[in-house]
């Protein structure tokens, strides 16, 4: 079985979202897509108003109800004592869930790609999964490469450019920073929100300062 991992702080879970998920389960054969939302991302700051994890988790589910490959998952539910959700710790779970014959391939955005040599361990992390990193309209790849270079030898990443894939099909160019500004404003466009995503954020009334 081929798995993607797409995971993220889905605040709020957009288009966008839906169609990268979409779009790596189309041009990689994946059979499934694990879309979760993660508890405490280390790299990320605060942003002024977000929703909860369990708020995001049922986004996430209305999100992926769009289509049957698609499945929320909590598997980077929050941990005890405000400890930092690291990938390489949720792919081994994901590994040991999955078994040894499932082939899994880590989703994330080109946005995160260029501070790839930030995450934790990130060689590590090229050896746990295959990649798929997903552009913006006109957005180059480039930059996150020459981070990776920086800080490693070639002798090191030969081994593993190979598992690093670019995915270019999407073309929502959507902002979750300005997103959330809008719905700050009591904004709720769906334009870039899916109607029934949209809709949980009015009754819940989430954003809000």
């Amino acid at each position: 079985m081929r798995v993607g991992f797409f995971g993220g702080t889905f605040d709020p879970p957009h288009k966008g979202h839906l169609a990268v998920a979409r779009a790596a389960a189309d041009r990689f054969a994946l059979d499934k897509v694990l879309m979760a939302p993660v508890g405490l991302q280390p790299l990320k700051q605060e942003h002024g108003p977000s929703a909860s994890f369990e708020d995001r988790l049922q986004m996430v589910r209305l999100t992926a109800a769009h289509d049957v490959r698609l499945e929320a998952s909590d598997v980077d539910a929050p941990l005890t004592g405000q400890k930092p959700n690291y990938t390489l710790d949720t792919l081994t779970l994901l590994h040991a869930m999955l078994g040894a014959e499932t082939q899994l391939f880590a989703i994330i955005g080109a946005d995160s790609f260029r501070q790839f040599a930030r995450w934790h361990k990130p060689l590590q992390l090229l050896e746990k999964a295959e990649w798929i990193v997903a552009a913006r309209p006109g957005e180059e790849f480039s930059s996150g490469w020459g981070a990776l270079e920086a800080d490693f030898p070639e002798a090191e990443l030969a081994p593993v450019r190979h598992r690093i894939h670019f995915l270019t099909e999407p073309d929502q160019d959507i902002s979750a920073t300005q997103l959330r500004h809008e719905l700050q404003r009591g904004v709720v466009s769906s334009e870039w929100l899916l109607p029934e995503v949209a809709a949980y954020i009015r009754e819940q009334q989430l954003y809000r300062v």
